[in-house]
């Protein structure tokens, strides 16, 4: 397609736009004010941020590259083209030049997500040299009718066994509090099967910041157990309901394994669902859980989760 030009991305012109793009092409429920937010929060770590325009300024699509604050030589791109315009060049313009920009900036690893049923998107990877790191499998929940009687029989024989079944605004929400969150999150995370080791936050303030103090953290949604007998914590369920949304979306769920294979992860589930039915007054929850996390899988198949749309992640070395 001729007359292409690459413009680097303003807030005012463009942001309203990408919005609309990430919630129609990629499914996710950004809003513009969310989208200036994160520009704002992340803008030190923003390697790349072009619009490709026509002659009439009208914007065909964008990239949006962002360094790991965990391994500076790893970045993470968006690359969204308007349907209408893909298979004219648009797309690789747009990344040739976004890979320029990381190898110039030290970037040895690429990591971008595509829609599993985005067979263009897929394609258009694979063709700019990226390849199939892991799948995150969509699952959807119907919330009116998943209860059955027997998850509350459960719940009660493991809180007879000496477990306690509480949620962080029960517990104040202290810093004392979220520490310990946080050391349950990143310690069963890197447990989980397949898991590739690497941390999501570089330290607790880090997790603070982003999970904490997020505007989507609500307290009395992030489920845990305690062990009584011994202080530790053993298992939780984070859920919330996003600005705008009209489903309710589990986070996360994780067992340490040290209490694996006591139901607990179902346990804890189940009571994160009924406050996303029950407070939050969501009528269908969402998840995603990568392909090979077959215990976790196996547990949302038994509350009657249906598989909806996932996500691959693609990567490209450039060394």
């Amino acid at each position: 397609m001729d007359n292409i030009s690459l413009q680097d991305q303003n807030i005012e012109l463009h942001f309203a736009e990408m919005a609309r793009l990430f919630i129609d092409v990629m499914d996710e429920g950004s809003s513009e004010k969310d989208l200036q937010e994160e520009y704002a929060r992340e803008r030190d770590i923003i390697l790349h941020l072009k619009a490709a325009e026509d002659p009439s300024g009208k914007m065909l699509g964008f990239t949006w590259v962002t360094r790991s604050r965990l391994n500076p030589a790893k970045a993470y791109l968006y690359l969204i083209v308007l349907p209408g315009f893909r298979r004219l060049g648009v797309g690789s313009l747009l990344f040739r030049d976004a890979e320029k920009t990381a190898r110039a900036a030290g970037i040895h690893t690429l990591e971008a997500p595509v829609l599993d049923d985005c067979l263009d998107g897929l394609a258009f990877a694979r063709a700019m040299g990226f390849a199939e790191k892991y799948h995150q499998l969509g699952m959807r929940l119907d919330l009116t009718n998943f209860d059955k009687p027997a998850y509350d029989a459960l719940i009660d024989s493991l809180k007879a066994a000496g477990f306690v079944f509480t949620n962080m605004e029960a517990l104040g929400n202290t810093e004392e509090a979220q520490r310990t969150l946080y050391v349950l999150n990143d310690t069963a995370s890197s447990q989980t099967m397949d898991a590739s080791g690497e941390h999501s936050w570089n330290s607790f303030e880090d997790f603070q910041i982003r999970v904490c103090w997020a505007d989507w953290y609500i307290p009395a949604g992030q489920m845990v157990v305690i062990d009584s007998t011994s202080g530790d914590w053993a298992a939780m369920s984070a859920i919330t309901r996003f600005k705008g949304a009209d489903y309710a979306y589990n986070l996360f769920t994780c067992v340490d394994e040290r209490y694996r294979g006591k139901r607990l992860g179902t346990a804890v589930k189940v009571l994160a669902l009924r406050f996303a039915r029950d407070v939050l007054g969501a009528r269908e929850a969402r998840t995603h859980h990568n392909a090979a996390n077959e215990p976790m899988l196996a547990i949302d198949r038994v509350l009657g989760y249906t598989l909806g749309r996932g996500t691959y992640t693609m990567q490209k070395l450039l060394v």
